[in-house]
């Protein structure tokens, strides 16, 4: 049987435990995940692209299956250079569903032969995002259990805040 393959694009910046608990759940419907990470010179972004790609890396060290590469331009292209024929999309709520149904008529537009595959994360990271998690970070809060321990130290390097905050 050939290997199953499929693309997790997104900005990742940073990689959050949604992130990661979808990359985790995504191995086990296909044997190889790339985790593209979109370089937009146009965002603004707190981690450049080599800080999220080495980040991603040092999350999964030992995990063949996982791949992390940076790409620019369409979406579709970068998947048909690296012969992978589905893209994965995360959904935390409806809200998210808008814009991900418009994005994957938009690829299938450009591409009929990549396929979008929709997955949701577990109940305890559908509120997270990578916004919040720069937003709480960037005011001082924690952000154990929203990122894995690594990007938390990271982040805490990038912004130079490691607070409690304690009001009388």
């Amino acid at each position: 049987m050939p290997e199953s393959s499929a693309i997790y694009p997104g900005s990742f910046d940073p990689i959050t435990n949604g992130h990661v608990d979808i990359v985790e759940r995504g191995l086990k419907v296909f044997d190889r995940i790339v985790v593209a990470v979109l370089k937009n010179p146009k965002k603004a972004t707190l981690f450049t692209t080599k800080e999220r790609v080495r980040m991603i890396q040092g999350l999964f060290p030992s995990r063949k299956e996982v791949e992390v590469r940076a790409f620019d331009g369409l979406l579709v292209d970068f998947a048909r250079a690296q012969g992978t024929p589905v893209v994965i999309r995360g959904l935390r709520a409806v809200s998210d569903f808008e814009y991900e149904f418009q994005m994957a008529l938009m690829n299938r537009s450009l591409a009929q032969d990549i396929e979008t595959f929709f997955m949701m994360p577990s109940m305890r990271y559908s509120f997270l995002s990578s916004n919040l998690v720069r937003e709480v970070a960037a005011l001082g809060g924690s952000v154990d259990g929203l990122v894995p321990p690594l990007v938390a130290r990271r982040l805490r390097a990038k912004l130079g805040r490691s607070r409690n905050v304690k009001y009388p």
